[in-house]
């Protein structure tokens, strides 16, 4: 056997999200901040990513967050998101991921009961505090970038749907907040193909119609996701859509930050307050509201999420250089009618 590439791999999962980490600390991209190399990932080099997430070494739900050395002094490690779409600058579940990999593989020093782990992201400084118990990461609460809502109850022409309102909002990302009823559905399991393909439509629609941009970090200037929701006083049902098919498994942290803006900005919360947001499967994160900043001249919210992971493998990655595939593939049966998008 010879390989051209190799690559460490901790599997893991936050709430039944895949956030699998590659650990191998030789790499490296081109950049001088986070966010230039995420550019980089997207405009420049795609050849990472494709290699990960594509078939046949990845999968429509893969998620595979990338370490990096940091690229600022105040900062433990670096990461950048990589997905089957593009890389993106931040994500709660794969920070969570991430941070239990790093305490858990001692890649960082674990202390108990609670370390700090502070991570450079595209999106800027993330500061997670674990909470270690007996060598195991039991919990870790994100506290995010700010968020800031751009659009509420922006009306969107659709093809499929008509006439639908949503909320554009930032979490770490940009997100098309849309309460799910507008559809006729539900956010339960059953209704998880459903939600995907409108969800899917939608981004295309939203991404071709809505520009936006972050007023400070302006090459952060695309939608990520549609998050559909149903608000129920403390308790908010999400489903995250991703491209180029599939929902997200976990309650989506940059989502509920960004929807935690748009309801601070609805009057719905204030500083103090907290949420729970809850998955298609059930799973759940604590969402709280430390505080109010601004972002530009935005008005913008302090989140908090609060989540956990589980390491569930560690595997090695290779590329032979006589694979054919080193680019990987997808196809329409398993990627959705959205595949040709992202290739």
């Amino acid at each position: 056997m010879r390989w051209k590439k190799t690559l460490q791999v901790v599997d893991v999962h936050c709430e039944g999200e895949i956030g699998k980490v590659i650990t191998s600390t030789t790499l490296d991209v081109p950049g001088a901040t986070m966010l230039d190399k995420l550019v980089h990932l997207n405009r420049v080099d795609d050849s990472l990513r494709r290699l990960v997430c594509f078939e046949p070494r990845g999968f429509a739900q893969m998620t595979v967050n990338l370490m990096l050395p940091p690229t600022r002094p105040d900062a433990d490690a670096g990461f950048i998101v990589l997905q089957p779409d593009k890389a993106h600058p931040m994500s709660g579940s794969n920070a969570i991921c991430v941070v239990t990999a790093l305490l858990e593989t001692g890649m960082l020093a674990m202390r108990e009961p609670e370390t700090t782990v502070r991570l450079d992201t595209a999106a800027g400084l993330v500061t997670v505090t674990a909470t270690c118990q007996d060598g195991k990461v039991t919990s870790a609460a994100i506290e995010t970038s700010p968020s800031f809502v751009q659009d509420l109850d922006l009306v969107l022409e659709t093809s499929d749907f008509g006439r639908i309102k949503l909320d554009v909002a930032y979490g770490g990302c940009f997100y098309g907040l849309i309460d799910v009823g507008q559809l006729g559905l539900t956010i339960a399991p059953q209704n998880a193909h459903a939600l995907m393909r409108a969800g899917t439509a939608i981004l295309t629609e939203l991404t071709a119609k809505v520009p936006v941009a972050h007023p400070e970090r302006p090459q952060i200037n695309q939608f990520s996701y549609v998050m559909f929701r149903d608000i129920r006083g403390d308790l908010v049902q999400t489903c995250t859509v991703l491209k180029p098919g599939r929902v997200d498994r976990s309650p989506c942290g940059t989502g509920s930050s960004a929807n935690l803006a748009a309801m601070h900005a609805r009057g719905l919360v204030k500083t103090g307050d907290s949420l729970t947001s809850e998955s298609i499967i059930g799973s759940r994160f604590r969402v709280e509201m430390l505080g109010e900043t601004t972002v530009g001249n935005r008005p913008a919210v302090l989140p908090r999420v609060t989540g956990r992971a589980w390491i569930y493998g560690i595997s090695q990655l290779g590329l032979d250089p006589t694979d054919p595939f080193p680019r990987g593939f997808a196809l329409s049966d398993t990627w959705g009618p959205h595949v040709d998008e992202i290739l």
